[in-house]
């Protein structure tokens, strides 16, 4: 129960091939759920790429179709991130992930010729919007939103509860979050942080830290759970598409806090494909980002984080 009454609801299903866990408070005591699924729903007719009939798919098929606002949003955050990461971010770049088989079954990396090949069709600045509609330099180009789509669609449930006076929420979809207000203990909402060991295969089973923390979107991405050993190499599904090749670095997780998770969620893709010094120059640039960094040093789990945050992580390794 919250202070004035009221009851923290607690909602929970599937969404976008991956779980939703949502608490909110309503003086009302309305149940949301119908009307979140309805609208989770819609939001993946633009943005899922599993999804034959959507409007991502059909643009990936070169089919004359207009996008929608959410469709909108998504392309042109995904540009404007590319330009503020130097290409580490890139929704073109699903070509790269089957090649190196990760959205394929086939673990063969690619050679040199072929990432060649494939770049030609790689880049943000290859792709444009014009009368509501994609413009492709090439019809081989292709798009995936799967590392922005579920930050955004966080961020659209969140603004659902705030047009209906629940300004206490906890939004958790794929394990990228959007908080506001307090919890029902009257604190600032508490986000865990994953170990990032490869043995952690159950989010939230084995915490690095804890996050205390409202009012903003919280994205975290790593590469310990996504890879392959191929003649004895580890090789991850952090490719950067301004290579073609996996990054190459000691970071294995990082989490972004910023005021969407639309923002977070590309900037931590980002971030995991630069590696620590980059990102931080970019944060730098940006006084709307903050950022937690766990990294590899000789086998230990070493922890940074932005300055702004080291009062706000209440749990972690000494």
């Amino acid at each position: 129960m919250a202070d004035n009454g009221s009851f923290y609801y607690n909602i929970q299903g599937r969404a976008e091939g991956t779980s939703y866990n949502i608490i909110y408070q309503d003086s009302e005591d309305r149940d949301f759920q119908p009307e979140i699924e309805e609208l989770l729903a819609y939001f993946e007719k633009s943005l899922s790429v599993y999804d034959n009939e959507s409007i991502i798919s059909r643009v990936n098929r070169n089919e004359d179709v207009e996008i929608d606002n959410y469709f909108y949003t998504v392309f042109n955050k995904a540009k404007e991130i590319s330009a503020h990461t130097e290409n580490t971010f890139d929704i073109s770049a699903e070509p790269l992930f089957r090649a190196w088989g990760f959205s394929s079954q086939e673990k063969c990396p690619p050679s040199k010729e072929q990432i060649e090949e494939m770049r030609k069709y790689i880049g943000m600045d290859k792709i444009s919007i014009k009368d509501r509609r994609i413009v492709k330099d090439h019809p081989n180009i292709v798009l995936n939103v799967n590392a922005i789509a579920k930050g955004y669609s966080a961020d659209i449930v969140a603004l659902f509860l705030e047009q209906h006076k629940c300004l206490n929420y906890l939004v958790e979809i794929g394990g990228e979050i959007r908080v506001r207000g307090e919890n029902l203990h009257g604190e600032d909402w508490r986000i865990g942080i994953d170990r990032p060991s490869e043995s952690n295969l159950i989010p939230g089973q084995d915490m690095q830290a804890i996050l205390q923390i409202t009012n903003k979107g919280i994205a975290t991405s790593g590469n310990y759970r996504q890879f392959y050993i191929e003649n004895g190499e580890k090789i991850t599904h952090t490719i950067n598409p301004a290579t073609g090749y996996p990054a190459q670095h000691n970071l294995l997780s990082t989490t972004v806090i910023a005021n969407d998770c639309l923002t977070a969620d590309a900037y931590a893709t980002a971030f995991l494909v630069a590696g620590v010094d980059k990102s931080l120059e970019w944060i730098n640039n940006n006084a709307e980002i903050e950022a937690i960094f766990i990294c590899d040093e000789d086998g230990e789990y070493k922890m940074y984080c932005t300055p702004a945050l080291e009062d706000k992580i209440i749990q972690g390794d000494e």
